[in-house]
């Protein structure tokens, strides 16, 4: 892998992790017109997760903060109640990342053809934001982070994109544009940093730590930055766009995407 591919590919892993476009679907897309697998893929996925995690602390450093502040005071209040939140909402990804991803992998296989279906799902998941959507509630309940994090858990799915299938429960449930979208990207931090974890676990029961000194210093730190400016940039982006309720162009664009993914992977 060399320094311009690892930049690439940290440039679409931070844009594609927060925009509602998939990320784990366009790393496949990419990564097959690269010819790229093996050890060193999942090296470098680890170094990318850990860039996409500190991007989204830093947009949302406020937030945090201000959670964690909440937490100390060791009492029952608003902070505490959105962490609890946050954490029910992880259950579902939990249990599907710690049992069931290596047979949704298995099952759906690492193709295009399954990507450019979900790609396609992904656009008509989005489309219902076209539509008239009541605001009901002043904040997201218990019952909604659960759900919120049930279309987190159906994300696994290549090409299904996690940020599109949260964002829009979370409206449909009645919720607030600007606390939907930033609820969907604060309870991600920890799935990610798990899938990480898991990516450096797999490493080092492979034997393959060595994975990390064969790839070069500067695809490493420039793929690792460029996950990082982009992951700022989409995260910020993305709020605003949902708070504007401007997703038209994702919703042609994963359309078309999954179309011209979908005839291209049966003409190779």
């Amino acid at each position: 892998m060399s320094w311009l591919e690892g930049i690439i590919l940290g440039i679409i892993q931070g844009l594609t992790e927060f925009l509602p476009v998939s990320s784990s679907g366009h790393l496949t897309i990419v990564g097959t017109l690269f010819g790229l697998d093996g050890k060193d893929n999942m090296a470098f996925a680890f170094l990318v997760h850990i860039a996409t995690i500190l991007s989204t602390i830093v947009v949302l450093r406020r937030e945090i903060t201000g959670l964690l502040k909440g937490l100390f005071t060791f009492r029952w209040n608003d902070d505490t109640k959105m962490i609890s939140k946050l954490l029910l909402s992880m259950i579902p990804v939990g249990i599907v990342g710690l049992f069931f991803k290596d047979l949704v992998a298995k099952f759906f296989g690492n193709g295009l053809t399954p990507v450019s279906i979900m790609l396609i799902v992904t656009s008509v998941i989005l489309l219902i934001t076209r539509f008239p959507i009541a605001v009901r509630k002043s904040d997201i309940s218990f019952r909604d982070a659960f759900f919120i994090g049930l279309a987190q858990a159906c994300a696994v799915l290549p090409g299904l994109s996690r940020s599109a299938s949260t964002i829009v429960t979370g409206l449909l449930l009645g919720n607030q544009r600007e606390k939907v979208a930033k609820f969907s990207f604060l309870m991600v931090i920890l799935p990610v940093l798990g899938e990480a974890l898991l990516d450096m676990v797999k490493i080092v029961k492979g034997g393959d730590v060595a994975a990390f000194s064969s790839l070069p210093a500067g695809m490493m730190i420039g793929g690792f930055l460029a996950a990082f400016i982009s992951g700022v940039l989409a995260c910020k982006w993305m709020i605003e766009l949902v708070k504007k309720g401007k997703l038209l162009y994702f919703i042609i664009y994963c359309f078309l995407l999954g179309l011209f993914v979908f005839f291209y992977s049966f003409s190779r």
